[in-house]
């Protein structure tokens, strides 16, 4: 047997039927006492992790490729983050970096510094959710700019407390409900080169021309416009990479007009794409740059990091009792000293190797329309027929079931597609095996 085929031989490992006698027992305990916003995609209630495997309460074992959506980036309970943990914990848990000091609170600031996409100074401010980033770059946006316009993208998603969710255009049930949002918040087209069916260069001049003929004439004064706010690779929009060059051309518009460009990295930052940032793929350096999900391994935090002549508002002006918080800061820190020791290397290798198998799928299967993205942030397009292109959600549903039902765990994002973005420790078998279920799936749905 090839290691591949051990790889393989091993998942599933499902010793009960889906979900298990006491998942569903703790599935019946959660309707009633936990809100019903929550969504879940499948009946997987897990127990324990490591590296890029799950192991629910009835002893089912599970090859992990949505990584708690791209949160644990060196994997489930990676022994260096665990440690680092342990040691702060049983040193100091809580000490608010609001009101005092302590030593890896700059010791992350400084590396994330050095980090930040581009050689300008920065500072850097903490929170503990990508939500929280969101906010804190808008409020900072406002104060240093002294406009109180934004401009994001349909597709989006920065969060869902009120400023963050007035920026977020992902779906309409996120919305629901919760009017009226923040005043001032205007949207534009985020470029998709298989929806748009365009040259490359034509598709990313078009959502530039929009902002600029449609926005900027019609709807809103540039000079009113604080930021535009931007994922580099958009995330629950479906995992979009934007045509190479939109972003350049973005970050030249905001420039001529005095507005700051924000890029939020919470979902493909901290070396998920093969690079640190997203937007170094594309040669920009954004003013603010979000980051959160992948950067402590699981523990709640979040950074935004701002050009430091930005960052000048006064004491009191915003703050977090929690962000920051010291255990969080050494789960970062390891983290952060794993991916630069390799990790962020194996994103890029392995995600270029699976980008090869994958490549073939739309080809092979006609419910593929398009496989697409950087590193370990990959998105297969889900469509009734490849030849109409016609989104096909339920048939992603299905694909995300059978999966489960095979001991694979992925999400969907977007309207149609399938997201994989798994820790950044899986092997080139690990892949292998995850490929093989993925196909075994798209044949059940042709």
């Amino acid at each position: 047997m090839t290691m591949t085929e051990s790889v393989r031989a091993d998942f599933p490992r499902l010793v009960t039927a889906l979900p298990g006698p006491r998942a569903q027992a703790l599935i019946e305990r959660d309707a009633e006492a936990i809100s019903p916003s929550y969504t879940r995609s499948y009946p997987l209630v897990a127990e324990r992790g490591e590296g890029a495997t799950i192991t629910d309460v009835d002893g089912n074992r599970f090859l992990d490729f949505n990584a708690g959506i791209a949160v644990a980036s060196t994997g489930h309970c990676h022994p260096r983050v665990v440690e680092a943990i342990q040691d702060q914990a049983a040193r100091l848990i809580h000490m608010s970096g609001t009101d005092f000091y302590y030593e890896n609170m700059v010791q992350l600031a400084e590396k994330l510094c050095q980090i930040a996409p581009g050689k300008a100074p920065r500072r850097v401010y903490f929170g503990n959710s990508g939500t929280e980033a969101t906010e804190a770059s808008m409020k900072l946006a406002r104060y240093a700019t002294g406009r109180d316009k934004f401009i994001s993208f349909y597709g989006g998603f920065h969060g869902r407390s009120m400023g963050a969710l007035s920026l977020t255009a992902s779906r309409s049930v996120q919305r629901k409900g919760f009017a009226s949002l923040l005043a001032g918040v205007f949207h534009a087209p985020y470029p998709n080169l298989y929806r748009d069916g365009k040259p490359e260069e034509e598709c990313g001049a078009d959502a530039l021309r929009f902002i600029e003929e449609v926005l900027f004439r019609q709807v809103v004064p540039a000079e009113e416009v604080a930021a535009i706010v931007v994922e580099a690779v958009q995330g629950e929009g479906g995992y979009l990479v934007p045509p190479r060059n939109f972003l350049p051309g973005l970050r030249d518009l905001t420039q001529r007009h005095g507005i700051l460009l924000i890029c939020d990295e919470v979902q493909s930052g901290m070396g998920r794409t093969g690079k640190w940032w997203a937007c170094e793929h594309f040669g920009v350096e954004p003013d603010i740059v979000n980051s959160a999900k992948g950067i402590a391994s699981g523990l709640p935090l979040s950074a935004t990091i701002a050009r430091k002549e930005l960052m000048n508002w006064k004491p009191g002006a915003h703050a977090s009792t929690f962000g920051g918080n010291p255990v969080a800061i050494a789960a970062s820190l390891a983290t952060i000293e794993l991916l630069e020791h390799g990790l962020i290397e194996n994103a890029r290798t392995v995600g270029a190797y699976m980008m090869d198998r994958m490549r073939e799928w739309p080809f092979r299967f006609r419910r593929v329309g398009e496989v697409r993205g950087l590193g370990l942030m990959l998105g297969v397009e889900i469509v009734r027929d490849r030849e109409t292109r016609e989104r096909a959600p339920e048939l992603r549903d299905r694909i995300v079931h059978l999966a489960f039902e095979r001991g694979l765990l992925v999400l969907g994002a977007g309207p149609s597609a399938v997201r994989l973005s798994p820790p950044l420790v899986i092997s080139r078998d690990q892949a292998d095996a995850a490929l093989d279920i993925l196909e075994e799936c798209l044949e059940r749905v042709e």
